[in-house]
């Protein structure tokens, strides 16, 4: 039992050091605007994209990936959020853009990371060694994806959680002023028929 936690925590401590290199960003990109991000990989490198609309109008941006010759990797148009993964053809400065030109004034807030793996290893002595993984290796890859993907996921319940907030306190200011406002309507009809009735039964004095 001893040497299962043993294991354990020596394979979460490796297991967070072998994280690949991330981080989530909050940008607010205004209307008819774009905003773009760069980053300096070589070839063969895994990069991940994952992305959420955290506020304004429908949810929604367009979001573009383009390589260093300037060739067009990925492309989106009016998503809210999305994840795409790809491994880089040539080494240089890869290019990610969120764009709000389709909105004509609501900015839009945007949680996103660019995973970066780690660079190919080269041949020789790395390559064989890469061929003779032992399974405590393994299991421990494993376990810092499975790391990478609930931190992830919680970052995106946490957009939620803060949209849906956002969503529920606007409902509710509505609902609060539609009370009032039918309040104040059953208050002048009261009044009415308080001073209609007030009339009807009123005698009049015949001179």
């Amino acid at each position: 039992m001893e040497f299962y936690e043993t294991f354990f925590v020596f394979a979460s401590i490796v297991a967070f050091s072998l994280l690949p290199t991330s981080d989530g960003y909050f940008t607010t990109i205004d209307a008819h605007a774009e905003e773009c991000f760069f980053d300096k990989v070589t070839a063969g490198t895994k990069m991940s994209l994952m992305f959420e609309v955290a506020e304004g109008g429908f949810l929604d941006i367009d979001v573009k990936i383009t390589g260093p010759d300037g060739k067009e990797i990925y492309k989106g148009e009016r998503e809210s959020n999305g994840k795409y993964t790809f491994a880089a053809h040539i080494d240089g400065v890869y290019q990610y853009c969120f764009s709000n030109q389709m909105s004509t004034m609501t900015p839009k807030v945007v949680m996103f990371t660019m995973e970066i793996g780690d660079a190919p290893k080269g041949t020789g002595v790395d390559a064989e060694s890469d061929a003779h993984h032992n399974k405590l290796e393994e299991m421990v890859n494993e376990l810092s994806t499975a790391l990478t993907q609930v931190k992830h996921e919680q970052d995106y319940m946490a957009v939620r959680e803060r949209v849906h907030r956002a969503i529920n306190d606007s409902t509710n200011s509505r609902v609060v002023l539609w009370s009032f406002f039918e309040a104040l309507v059953l208050v002048a009809m009261t009044l009415g028929q308080i001073y209609y009735l007030k009339q009807f039964f009123e005698v009049r004095r015949v001179v």
